[in-house]
């Protein structure tokens, strides 16, 4: 493994552009009105390579291309294997991946009412919109963001607040989408309100990949309304460590300064962060900034995604690298979604039992026998 780099200074966005104002610039409605949605608009800040521009066109109808400016300003102009580009730019492997699945966790089959997913007991995943500030090419729900059926008016926001104040189990909502966080202040200080009004919901979550696709919109006046929703929680989504700008840093530090922990969950994806280095500097960097990493998927079975996925036993032998290197809670875990919920990957650490000693294994190798009698 290579030396750590998490005390190199972050990376910072590309100048703003020529004639855009650094107050349009830092508005979050000016991001939102000037994305990247066609090859013209991309060319502004790449030199797409033949395949890119194919993909773009051939692509549109099937799967969302649309990007921030902030966000398009991290990519690598002039290199198609940049772990930010790769992300955001279509490339013709997404058509070429016939063994992927529209909806690999069963979600639609979890769903007692729209948009609602329960897979455990206690808690539920509510998909309250369907609208991102931009589409990953990897997205669990490439077949619903930016789709009209998929979108949620009030009335059936309302549906799915009645049926979660019926089932008095639910504890625990995961408000995700799309993006939560695509909501205005006033929208989402409703549907909180109405969450807080039942008795029974104890913690609420925010799903949110803003605070690093577009953190403009994490403002003080958003954390403020937040605050008077406690508990909450934020989950947010880093990938590889060129997205820990300044701009994020400051975004997860305003969410933190409310009282509101930040946890990250990243995906597995070859080219991007599969090798123990490049994840060493993102939890290293991650923690730095006070966001706790949380999980990393393994890729999913997801259509258009084959290019992206990692051998499963090169995952767990990453963050086996990890181990006894970095901070312990600087180390996600390493976990695949199934449509029976999340299963840890990860190689055992208990060899067995000899007599009244149970034998384990360190993280160097060395072997421990821990006295440890049978009941």
């Amino acid at each position: 493994m290579e030396a750590s780099s998490s005390s190199a200074v972050f990376p910072a966005p590309a100048p703003i552009p020529a004639g855009v104002d650094r107050a349009d610039w830092e508005s979050f409605a000016w991001q939102m009105q000037n994305r990247v949605r066609d090859l013209a608009g991309l060319e502004r800040w790449i030199e797409p390579t033949p395949d890119e521009a194919r993909a773009v066109g051939d692509l549109a109808r099937r799967f969302r291309f649309v990007i921030t400016p902030y966000y398009a300003s991290l990519m690598d102009p002039l290199d198609p294997d940049c772990p930010i580009r790769r992300q955001v730019v279509p490339s013709p492997l997404e058509g070429e991946d016939d063994a992927g699945l529209a909806d690999p966790l069963d979600e639609v089959l979890h769903s007692p009412v729209k948009n609602v997913i329960r897979v455990y007991p206690d808690r539920i995943a509510f998909c309250v919109n369907n609208e991102c500030a931009l589409y990953c090419r990897f997205c669990l729900r490439k077949r619903m963001v930016g789709e009209t059926g998929w979108s949620m008016q009030k009335r059936e926001l309302e549906v799915a607040l009645d049926w979660i104040a019926e089932n008095p189990e639910i504890r625990d909502v995961l408000l995700t989408g799309g993006d939560p966080l695509i909501f205005s202040d006033d929208r989402l200080d409703w549907l909180l309100t109405r969450l807080r009004g039942i008795p029974h919901v104890e913690l609420i979550r925010l799903g949110t990949r803003l605070p690093v696709t577009l953190p403009q919109r994490v403002t003080d006046t958003l954390c403020r309304m937040l605050e008077r929703h406690h508990p909450i929680w934020v989950n947010t989504h880093f990938n590889h460590p060129k997205e820990i700008t300044e701009a994020a840093a400051e975004a997860c530090r305003r969410l933190v300064a409310a009282g509101i922990p930040v946890g990250n969950q990243s995906v597995l994806m070859r080219g991007i962060n599969d090798d123990p280095a490049t994840m060493k500097t993102l939890c290293e960097q991650l923690v730095r900034i006070r966001v706790r990493p949380y999980y990393c998927y393994q890729a999913q079975l997801l259509e258009g995604t084959g290019h992206f996925r990692v051998p499963i036993e090169r995952g767990i032998e990453i963050f086996s690298a990890l181990r006894g290197r970095t901070s312990g809670f600087a180390i996600p875990r390493f976990v695949l979604d199934t449509p029976h919920g999340k299963v840890p990957l990860e190689p055992s650490s208990l060899v067995g039992r000899e007599g009244d000693e149970v034998v384990v294994r360190a993280w160097n190798g060395e072997l421990w026998r821990e006295p440890n009698p049978l009941d």
